[in-house]
């Protein structure tokens, strides 16, 4: 019944964590042996910098671009990711191997403690069982030319009653890292850079909730 619900969205979550999960056990021993011995270091700074200034300012973001607003809507709950993005080396309209992004693989955190996962689709489980699906509707540019770009998303589909029961737009903000720079000249290897960002759900307000 479950598999039926999500399937009418036209997204498979389940299917989805599973391809996550699988590439993750394929990737572990490549990203810790080169990535982490070149990032691991930078990351684990950026995350306590990071952690540092959300205690004294716990805002979800000090500018925030109006490309990526969401206008009239409920901010319900944000939420930590730690992970990588993911990219796959394929070749380019001309010909050319370039790294392309597949997926992010992340773990989502509260105070401390992880409350859920987010990985292909874009998809975000919560440990209370529910979870979105969603896609890009605007972008802007991250901090830095190696930060993943901040993101506006729209939900597509809802599962399970929990955190993101009723949540219509998601926010990637506050990105550190990330974007795939080094050179790609082996077809069908795969690339892990590590990543944090914060994910801001939102929900619509009463008003907008009347006039649907």
């Amino acid at each position: 019944m479950t598999l039926h619900t999500i399937r009418r969205f036209g997204v498979d979550i389940y299917n989805y964590r599973k391809e996550a999960l699988a590439l993750r056990a394929q990737t572990r021993t490549e990203f810790f042996r080169i990535a982490g011995r070149v990032f691991r270091p930078v990351v684990l700074a950026v995350i306590a910098a990071y952690l540092s200034m959300r205690a004294i300012a716990p805002s979800v973001a000090a500018e925030l671009p109006e490309q990526i607003a969401a206008h009239g809507e409920i901010l319900i709950a944000t939420v930590h990711a730690i992970g990588a993005q993911v990219y796959e080396c394929k070749a380019n309209s001309d010909g050319a191997p370039t790294w392309q992004f597949r997926e992010p693989v992340a773990t989502l955190v509260i105070d401390g403690k992880t409350v859920g996962h987010h990985f292909a689709g874009p998809v975000w489980v919560m440990a209370d069982g529910s979870a979105v699906s969603a896609k890009v509707s605007a972008q802007a540019p991250g901090a830095t030319t190696t930060d993943i770009p901040l993101l506006r998303l729209d939900v597509a589909a809802r599962h399970g009653s929990g955190l993101l029961s009723g949540v219509t737009t998601v926010q990637r903000l506050n990105t550190h890292g990330g974007r795939a720079d080094t050179a790609c000249d082996a077809p069908g290897t795969f690339l892990s850079v590590p990543y944090s960002a914060d994910y801001a759900f939102y929900k619509k307000g009463t008003a907008d909730l009347r006039s649907h």
